[in-house]
């Protein structure tokens, strides 16, 4: 990301700090019981319909509301949040719901109201904007525009003076100084295209273990090796730096990164960050302990959460990882999914106008609960006056291992667990009771792909046929509702007129199909994920060998979104897609591509491995070598669930029970015999019948 200074001159440095300032960081009831009604009250979003009501006459993103503020030269107030945002309630309640500042904006403004969740794309370009204008981000992201939807000014939670202030002065600038507004907004528009410049190379030189290996050296200094994760204020998880160095830490042999792993897997499991009680993460850890979550809950954390830590148990063998899975699709099951079958989007950290109110426990009605059992479980739990949050309110979590505190307490690990499992369930029908937190009921494309991802790996190493029933299941749910007219929607629900599908629904829903593909053997997959992957080279174009972020923008610039975040990037999702298909179907310009899309981002690797740790997986399968296991006969299935109990990096597993016309299973088929065939770049070991021989020609390749 370009910084501020590299953008703009000093002037205009001077002029925005005059001028500017930025501020860090219910559902829908009859229209009778309400004083005003504006144009979100016709929409599905969760977010949009708790504004509904707000005297601010706020509209949905749409081309009228542009096109209406050209029309009457105002400027366009685009706020932005979703609907399990904290601070978005809370500007909510101070500011929209305020008549007097509903004057000035419905007097000045086009205000429009977007849920990022709907619509990534808006939200990643006016992001962009604000850390561009300020060094920093969030939300509720407010940004004021010209008519033309170049931003002007950028922001997150303001108070109601704060806000009203901040319309005066930029009314004012554009009233008294059209020139200068647009020729700043002109500054901010050309630097966000600046941000989403990659140049595209067809050279290869550097897809090497010294590139990888020196991005992974750059990076460890940050590494904080006590608490787990990396250094800072807050912790998230960050899923794909940590199935990155899983990966990495095999291949290179790399104690140091094996280690930083478990530790932090650890750090995660025992930590306030996961609710012990229910199952599931929470969003981020607002501590650098991993001890005081920020309790919402979202469905591409917990999906994400259930592939690393089915994959933790591969590497690490920690009983408790199994545990915390099984936990954590039991929430999903329980809390997230929809009657009609895909999951929800995410759970409020706000009940009862309080956060983690639903969540958290004090002391008195631990005891009620727990009776005789409470000195255990404040023990296990870390429950005491020096470990009370707020209001000597506690967020559970543990400091030990299960088997150092059943040593301590002269317990058996059987009797640890089933106190365990008593204390939870008291707690749980206990927490019942309470006022629950909303849930945003929107069906998500791309995090719902991730689900189908993390219950094919649970599948894979526990074995649990219902976990994959689970995953096929999502499949034909989105394939149902959320594909129309050959092409993916983003979000569904019923009645929602959302039409928008982004890079990242195609590039996920690829890598889901690859995955049950190869935990089914059911060609169905692997033709659909051929055929999304045909949409995505047609209709996502771009110069760069990348692929934009959506179809067709109509917005001020093209996003090329190539890092990650708690997502991982798009671009490096579809990168290694074309890489395993090319390795199936032995399609040399897939892999090519998806070398080029690599080599093009070694730069940032090596430079900034923590934003880049999808890449980095993608870099690893050149710089190392890459696997093909071709199973195929009538017992492929029995085999392949012997092999998936194995972490094998670098490696593509795929199987056939009946003879099959593709490059790796043709020839291959024998009615009466399986084979397990093991091959590099279409070159192949002679076939073996078990899955250790296969294991062995593995390691001695």
């Amino acid at each position: 990301m370009l910084s501020p200074s590299s953008l703009f001159q000093k002037p205009f440095l001077c002029l925005l700090m005059l001028l500017f300032f930025s501020c860090k960081e219910k559902q829908a009831v009859p229209e009778s019981n309400h004083k005003f009604t504006n144009a979100l009250a016709t929409e599905t979003s969760p977010y949009l319909l708790q504004h509904a009501h707000n005297p601010v006459n706020w509209r949905p993103w749409s081309q009228e509301a542009l096109d209406e503020a050209k029309q009457e030269n105002k400027l366009v107030l685009v706020s932005i949040g979703y609907s399990s945002c904290h601070w978005c309630h809370v500007m909510e309640t101070e500011t929209f719901e305020n008549e007097a500042v509903a004057k000035v904006m419905n007097d000045n403004f086009i205000n429009i109201k977007v849920d990022r969740e709907e619509r990534p794309d808006i939200d990643q370009v006016y992001m962009t904007a604000l850390q561009l204008m300020t060094g920093s981000g969030g939300w509720p992201l407010n940004v004021i525009t010209l008519p033309n939807g170049k931003p002007l000014y950028g922001g997150t939670y303001h108070t109601k003076e704060q806000w009203t202030q901040v319309l005066t002065k930029i009314s004012e600038l554009y009233k008294n100084d059209p020139a200068k507004a647009a020729e700043y907004s002109n500054m901010v528009a050309d630097g966000i295209a600046q941000a989403n410049i990659v140049k595209p190379t067809s050279s290869f030189e550097n897809l090497t273990k010294e590139t990888l290996g020196e991005g992974v050296v750059n990076w460890k200094p940050f590494w904080d090796l006590e608490r787990g994760g990396d250094q800072g204020t807050q912790k998230f998880m960050l899923p794909s730096n940590l199935d990155f160095l899983m990966d990495y830490a095999v291949l290179a042999k790399d104690e140091a990164a094996k280690a930083h792993i478990k530790n932090t897997l650890d750090q995660m499991a025992r930590g306030g960050v996961y609710d012990h009680v229910g199952g599931g993460f929470y969003r981020y850890s607002t501590d650098s302990d991993w001890r005081i979550p920020h309790f919402e809950k979202m469905l591409y954390d917990n999906a994400q959460a259930i592939s690393l830590f089915s994959k933790g148990y591969l590497l690490c063998k920690e009983p408790a990882y199994k545990g915390l899975v099984m936990e954590t699709i039991a929430f999903l099951e329980r809390e997230m999914k929809s009657n009609r079958g895909g999951y929800h989007a995410a759970i409020d950290a706000d009940s009862e106008g309080e956060e983690g109110k639903f969540y958290l426990w004090k002391e008195p009605e631990l005891k009620s609960v727990l009776e005789k059992e409470f000195d255990l479980f404040a023990a296990y739990f870390d429950v005491s006056p020096e470990t009370a949050w707020e209001e000597d309110a506690y967020v559970l979590r543990t400091i030990k291992s299960d088997s150092l505190f059943a040593r301590e307490q002269g317990m058996s690990m059987a009797d640890l667990g089933n106190a365990k499992d008593r204390w939870k369930q008291k707690l749980l029908e206990a927490r019942d009771q309470r006022v629950r937190p909303r849930s945003d009921d929107k069906i998500i494309t791309s995090w719902n792909a991730l689900l189908i991802k993390g219950f094919v790996a649970s599948y894979k190493v526990f074995g649990k046929e219902e976990h994959l029933q689970k995953a096929e299941a999502i499949f034909d749910f989105l394939k149902t509702n959320s594909y129309r007219e050959s092409a993916l929607v983003h979000t569904y629900k019923e009645g929602s007129k959302q039409k928008e599908g982004f890079l990242e629904d195609y590039a996920f829903l690829i890598d889901a199909c690859l995955h049950l593909y190869s935990a089914t053997g059911k060609r169905e997959y692997l033709d659909f994920a051929q055929q999304l992957t045909t949409t995505v080279k047609e209709q996502f174009n771009d110069d760069s060998g990348m692929f934009p972020y959506n179809k067709n923008t109509g917005l001020i610039a093209t996003i090329i979104k190539t890092d990650d975040g708690v997502l991982p990037s798009p671009n490096a999702v579809m990168a290694d897609n074309l890489y395993q298909i090319g390795h199936i179907l032995y399609d040399t310009e897939m892999t090519k591509k998806a070398k080029e899309m690599v080599s093009s981002m070694t730069s940032s690797v090596v430079a900034s491995a923590p934003s880049y740790g999808r890449w980095a997986k993608v870099l690893m399968k050149s710089a190392y070598p890459f696997y093909e296991i071709a199973i195929v006969g009538p017992d492929a299935k029995v085999l392949a669930k012997e092999l998936f109990q194995n972490h094998l990096p670098n490696t593509l597993q795929v199987a056939s029970v009946t003879d099959s016309d593709l490059p790796l299973f043709e020839g291959r088929y024998l009615e009466d015999d399986t084979y397990i065939f093991v091959c590099q770049d279409q070159s192949c070991k002679l076939p073996v019948a078990t899955a250790q021989e296969a294991l062995e020609q593995l390691k001695n390749f």
